[in-house]
């Protein structure tokens, strides 16, 4: 079903072949890379050649296989970011959409305070607070990007919650546990996905900002560390901009636009409301002429009936 909806999808198609292509050079990033990225291989600042594809940064090292090897760790936190995100997101979502009275008031509040929160300096404060570590990196963009998914997932359960089988739980004496994890749960996770696919988007693309304004782990060098080095040793001045920091942004891009457009198209074929209202406007193209006058009439017919009571 889902690959099914994806095929029509053009940008999604586009999205999933991004990236195959990150992942492939992640996985194979021991084969691919032409150099180890610690390693001096040339002089410093050498400019694109036969030897190095992109040239090497100011202490010699090849920064094609810097970025190769900094396509493991960006995504290691993308992904990581992401699953941290989603468990709370789909968590809250769940107990939200479920208890309708003070219980989902309250965490919904509590969503909605950390959607308006200012997210870059939280961000910046939280990063420096608990240090430049890896995995203190990954539990901070987990810790601050769940809201969304949480408030997506709760539409869902809020229709879920519901439906004929839920009630015939209740109705049996099936526990609040039970009915969430054994009927509830299910109906959300194709839409877990596409919030997955979205958030490791947003967590490669705070990775590459935090690196870049050296909040990031100095020893795992990241497409967000490799321009956080570019910057700091004068990669502007010197003129190896246009390989030390073009070629990694383009990465970034890539990597955030792949996910970004994988996730869109996945949202719209398993998201019910984005299904339907997919699916009115696609009729209304195919429509023939008599099909929409019908309509027409009949909406006209319904707003008379309206104003008459």
């Amino acid at each position: 079903m889902i690959w099914t909806s994806l095929r029509r999808n053009p940008l999604g198609l586009v999205g999933l072949g991004l990236l195959i292509v990150m992942l492939v050079m992640a996985l194979g990033a021991n084969w691919i890379a032409p150099y180890d990225p610690t390693k001096l291989t040339g002089k410093p600042f050498d400019p694109p050649s036969a030897a190095h594809w992109l040239g090497t940064n100011d202490i010699g090292q090849d920064i094609l296989s810097e970025l190769v090897y900094g396509a493991r760790i960006s995504l290691l936190i993308g992904i990581l970011a992401a699953s941290i995100a989603m468990v709370i997101g789909t968590g809250v979502g769940l107990l939200a959409g479920y208890y309708r009275g003070a219980a989902g008031m309250l965490l919904m509040r509590f969503v909605d305070v950390i959607l308006v929160i200012p997210f870059v300096p939280l961000m910046v404060l939280l990063a420096a607070y608990l240090g430049q570590n890896l995995w203190n990196l990954i539990i901070v963009i987990g810790l601050l990007i769940w809201a969304r998914p949480a408030r997506v997932i709760r539409s869902q359960v809020l229709s879920l919650a519901e439906r004929e089988y839920v009630t015939a739980a209740r109705a049996a004496g099936a526990r609040d546990g039970y009915i969430l994890i054994k009927h509830i749960l299910p109906g959300v996770l194709s839409l877990a996905l596409a919030q997955f696919v979205l958030a490791t988007s947003s967590s490669i693309l705070i990775e590459a900002s935090l690196s870049f304004l050296g909040l990031g782990d100095p020893t795992q060098k990241s497409w967000g560390t490799v321009l956080f080095y570019a910057q700091a040793r004068n990669a502007f001045l010197s003129g190896a901009w246009v390989w030390w920091v073009i070629p990694p942004g383009l990465m970034i891009t890539a990597s955030v636009l792949g996910f970004a457009l994988l996730g869109f198209a996945l949202e719209e074929a398993l998201n019910p409301r984005l299904k339907a209202r997919g699916a009115t406007a696609s009729w209304r193209k195919q429509a023939s002429p008599k099909e929409k006058r019908a309509l027409h009439g009949r909406a006209q017919d319904n707003n008379k009936g309206m104003a008459n009571v």
